[in-house]
Formats: C-alpha cells, structure tokens, sequence
C-alpha cells in the first residue's frame, strides 16, 4: 500500500527550466509512446535550450515524470500515460510566467503534432493548458505561437 508521500508528484519551483519541462514530458508521453518523430522534434526545436536546460537535465525531468507517474497511477492500457485532471491542474500552476506559458504551450503544439497525428491524450493536455492559462488567443495566433518558439 502507498502512502500520501509515494502518491505525489515531485515538486518544482513556480516558473522553473524543471516545471516547464515536465508540462512538456506530460505532453509527450499523454499517448503513452515516445516517438522518433517527438524525439527529432525535440531536438529540431532545441526543446532543452529554449527551457533553459542541457538535454541530459531535460532528459532527467522527462525521467522523473515518467517515474512519478508510475508511482501515483493505476494505469490500463486505455490509460496510456494520463494524469488525473486534479494533479494536472497542479503541475499546470507550477506556470505563471505568460511568456513562459506562451512558449510551453507552443513546443507541446509542435511536439504533439511532430508526428502528424494528435492523440486523444495529447489533445487532453493540450486543452488542458489552454483553459487553465487562458491561452485560448493564442491558439489562433501564429504569430504569438511562433514567436513564444523563438
């Protein structure tokens, strides 16, 4: 039986490299795989500079992520790799930052569509960024999307 403490997800510093890579990992592993296409978009992208890391660091949170949700889920194969709406909504408020969550929410468009197909848990996340930030402009906004890439 676990306890409260093996239940959690491991904490980041509000606006941290750490916590916006890990809404990144939450994106990549929503349809429960890690694609070639994903991981030569990460690296086309240049995902670990943008946020701040070295790729061994982004590497490191992707890890964690995966380790962590391990730890609290009660996964099936429908399941794939989803995080409950609730520790979702936790680990999106690790963000503030606008410009920080303009940029997040662009690398996990281009990362959830790297392979051209959107899964279901993909979009879930997706969706999920994109009413808890109130980001729903700059879905529309190419310009802003591109720019918060750059």
């Amino acid at each position: 039986m676990f306890d409260a403490e093996e239940t959690e997800m491991r904490r980041y510093p509000r606006n941290s490299p750490a916590a916006a890579a890990r809404v990144v990992a939450m994106t990549l592993v929503a349809d429960g795989r890690l694609c070639r296409d994903e991981v030569a978009a990460i690296e086309r992208l240049g995902v670990a500079t943008q946020l701040g890391l070295s790729t061994s660091q982004l590497s490191g949170v992707v890890h964690a992520f995966c380790e962590d949700l391990l730890d609290i889920a009660h996964l099936t194969a429908a399941d794939s790799c989803r995080v409950d709406p609730a520790t979702m909504a936790s680990l999106l408020a690790e963000i503030d930052d606008p410009a920080l969550r303009a940029q997040v929410l662009a690398l996990c468009l281009e990362l959830a569509e790297a392979d051209a197909h959107v899964d279901d848990g993909e979009s879930a996340v997706l969706v999920a960024l994109v009413e808890q930030w109130g980001l729903q402009r700059a879905m529309f906004e190419p310009s802003a999307a591109g720019a918060a890439a750059a």
